[in-house]
């Protein structure tokens, strides 16, 4: 799985004190955008307008395992739990970096789609192996 190290901002905590709920989504969605970086050091953005490969979210479920507080270490693990020949489900994890317990985890089911029609399509072949080495166990 990929890790990126996340930091809990002062903006992300709700009045009970741990991160608001919504915040998750977009904190995973940063993480999926980092592996772009990393993996093909191109920002995904050039993915979108360059490559015109696009990853719309069409299912997302999310397990809150323990509560996310400001102040604390945390990474995000991404990894790829299924690939099908037109969409990809990514399971990212937020985990305490020093303890490694996991706070939540979310399976998103994203489309690939041809971002001059939107249209399904399959990855690139490039693409495609990145995805493939990220595969990992059902859990």
């Amino acid at each position: 799985m990929f890790k990126t190290d996340f930091a809990v901002r002062f903006a992300d905590v709700d009045n009970a004190g741990i991160f608001y709920y919504p915040r998750f989504f977009h904190a995973f969605h940063v993480a999926f955008e980092k592996w772009w970086e990393e993996e093909f050091e191109r920002g995904y953005h050039l993915i979108l307008n360059e490559d015109m490969v696009g990853f719309p979210a069409v299912h997302i479920e999310c397990d809150f395992k323990k509560p996310v507080v400001f102040g604390e270490p945390y990474e995000i693990h991404v990894g790829v739990k299924r690939l099908g020949n037109t969409s990809v489900t990514f399971r990212y994890e937020l985990r305490h970096r020093d303890t490694g317990d996991l706070h939540a985890a979310t399976d998103t089911t994203k489309a690939v789609v041809d971002m001059n029609t939107f249209k399904a399509r399959t990855p690139p072949e490039e693409i495609r192996k990145a995805f493939e080495a990220m595969l990992i166990e059902d859990v």
